[in-house]
C-alpha cells in the first residue's frame, strides 16, 4: 500500500481563474482523486469486482490510460498510438482494453495510466501555449472540435469513473473520501 504521506495535497481549480487554468485543474483535480482511489493496490486489490459490475480499478486504470491516448495523443495532438494500442485492431480495442487488464501487473496498468498522463499533459500544455482551448482538431470520426470540449469531456470520463472508482475502492480496504489527503493546492498551468 502507499503511505497517505506521499499525498501531500490536491490541485484546487482557481474560483478566479481563466478558461484555461479552470479547465485544465478541474482535470487535473479529478486526476488525482483517481490516482489516490487507485494507489498501492497489488493484483488482487486491483481486480477486484462488486457482484453487479465487471468493472474493477485495474481495468479502470487501463480504459482512462487509453481514453488520455487516445483522445490527446491520437486525436488531438495527431501523433501515432503508443503501445499497447497501436498493436490491437483499432474495431476491437475498446472490448480489448477492459479483458486484457485482468492479465496486466498492476505495474504495468500503473506505468501505462502515468505515461498516457504525462503525454497528454504535454500535448495540452503544448496547445493551450499556442492558442488555448478554443484550438480545434479533427476527430478521428471527422468532426471538428475544440480543445475545451475535449477538455470537459475528458473532466466527465474522469468524474464518472472516479465514482465507480470509489465504490471498488471501499469494497477493497474501506478507504473513502472525497479528495486525496493534505490540503488544495492552487493549480497554476506549467509554463
Amino acid at each position: 500500500m502507499v503511505s497517505e504521506e506521499k499525498w501531500a495535497g490536491y490541485p484546487e481549480p482557481p474560483l478566479l481563474g481563466s478558461e484555461a487554468v479552470t479547465l485544465v485543474g478541474s482535470l487535473e483535480r479529478q486526476r488525482a482523486t483517481f490516482e489516490w482511489k487507485c494507489a498501492g493496490l497489488d493484483g488482487q486489490g486491483l481486480s477486484r469486482r462488486l457482484d453487479t459490475s465487471e468493472l474493477s480499478l485495474g481495468r479502470l486504470l487501463k480504459h482512462l490510460a487509453y481514453m488520455e491516448d487516445l483522445n490527446f495523443t491520437g486525436d488531438f495532438g495527431g501523433d501515432e498510438l503508443p503501445e499497447p494500442w497501436a498493436g490491437v485492431d483499432p474495431s476491437t480495442r475498446s472490448a480489448w482494453v477492459f479483458s486484457s487488464a485482468d492479465d496486466d501487473a498492476p505495474e504495468t496498468l500503473y506505468r501505462l495510466w502515468r505515461q498516457a498522463v504525462e503525454r497528454s499533459r504535454e500535448v495540452v500544455r503544448l496547445a493551450i501555449a499556442r492558442g488555448g482551448p478554443g484550438m480545434t482538431y479533427e476527430s478521428g470520426d471527422g468532426r471538428v472540435i475544440t480543445l475545451r470540449r475535449l477538455l470537459v469531456d475528458m473532466i466527465e470520463e474522469y468524474g464518472r469513473h472516479t465514482g465507480h472508482a470509489d465504490l471498488l475502492r471501499e469494497a477493497v480496504d474501506g478507504r473513502v473520501g472525497e479528495d486525496p489527503p493534505g490540503p488544495p493546492i492552487p493549480f497554476e498551468l506549467p509554463g
